[in-house]
């Protein structure tokens, strides 16, 4: 017997003590719309009229609940599949086309997507943004071999589908991805007056600032009580020869500054193996954000986006207070995101 959608999500969301809307309820609908066109039987769907897609794409603005909404949609859905980060994604691509003996880039691809549908018939990016050109002129093919194997995408971003990459270099190369996307999904914005993350409910608890000696002593004392009895043992991690030391280590409870986690040339793969060794993440000394320290706020918006994709709660020392902290131009919008998911992750409820 099919579920109720409606009556599942109003379940789901008295457990988690969250409320409930109509602009939540009608995205709700239109999942469930998704969910018969694409789950129904092979000749059901030669005989419906309707043209079904098998993407779902969901956009909006920061902490409306995009990724609350199809979280629960994927854990409500049967058979194998896998959420993603999208940079972890495109590593594994990167890595599998580097070791493939078959000289042939089509054939590269070909088999890539059939071991990704030997893993899984559903596949979730959240927070998908393309910002890095090697990325952008291959995902036009690779998405197009994906929906012609007949794997189903869901997708939340802040970003309307025609403006990803958008300013990007050689953006005319990566229109054919807009394409794809735009003919194989739903595409769905969902609008919320007010940031969820921002609640009573998910008041910060573990985020100090200003950087001064009250909140450096309040810092420790939670380290002090997290640490006790644990053993202090360095952690030595090896990212494809580079090494990264995790010096304050005490049993997936870790300490780092930001200077270690940023200022160093550091990216999504390093901090993909940094945060899944982890289970609670102190980071201290967070400075102000301005056009002079953008490479850092940058990998600072990329470590946040994996902690919080691997739901590793946080303590955060900064220079400035959360509802005040300051960005480079460039980085505006994407840093939006990063202090409302900072609100959670270093929330009383998020641990």
């Amino acid at each position: 017997m099919q579920k109720s959608f409606v009556k599942e999500f109003k379940l789901y969301c008295k457990k988690k003590n969250l409320d409930v809307n109509s602009h939540q309820i009608k995205l709700i609908k239109t999942l469930e719309e998704y969910y018969k066109l694409n789950y129904k039987s092979f000749i059901s769907k030669i005989l419906s009229k309707k043209n079904y897609k098998k993407g779902f794409y969901l956009y909006g603005d920061v902490g409306v609940g995009k990724t609350m909404i199809l979280d629960f949609f994927f854990n409500l859905v049967e058979g194998k599949k896998l959420k993603l980060h999208f940079n972890e994604f495109m590593l594994s691509f990167h890595d599998f086309v580097h070791q493939s003996k078959d000289k042939n880039d089509e054939n590269k691809l070909s088999k890539f997507v059939k071991k990704l549908k030997s893993k899984a018939k559903l596949i979730y990016f959240d927070e998908f943004q393309v910002t890095n050109i090697v990325d952008a002129m291959i995902l036009g093919k690779l998405f197009d071999e994906i929906f012609k194997e007949d794997l189903k995408i869901i997708v939340t971003s802040n970003i309307k589908i025609e403006n990803l990459y958008k300013d990007g270099l050689q953006r005319d190369q990566f229109k054919p991805f807009i394409k794809i996307m735009q003919k194989q999904s739903f595409e769905y914005q969902l609008n919320i007056d007010d940031d969820y993350r921002k609640s009573k409910g998910n008041k910060t608890q573990r985020y100090y600032s200003p950087l001064n000696q009250e909140n450096n002593f309040k810092i420790n004392k939670l380290f002090r009580v997290m640490t006790k009895d644990k053993v202090l043992k360095e952690k030595i991690l090896n990212i494809k020869g580079r090494k990264f030391i995790l010096k304050n280590f005490y049993d997936g409870i870790v300490r780092l500054t930001f200077k270690e986690v940023c200022d160093k040339n550091l990216g999504s793969e390093d901090y993909i193996k940094i945060v899944k060794n982890c289970l609670f993440i102190v980071m201290e000394n967070v400075p102000a954000f301005n056009d002079l320290n953008s490479n850092q706020q940058q990998r600072f918006i990329t470590f946040l986006d994996i902690v919080y994709d691997q739901n590793i709660p946080m303590a955060i020392s900064a220079e400035q207070n959360i509802d005040k902290l300051t960005s480079s131009r460039l980085l505006e919008k994407p840093f939006k995101r990063t202090i409302s998911r900072l609100y959670e992750l270093t929330s009383k409820k998020h641990l």
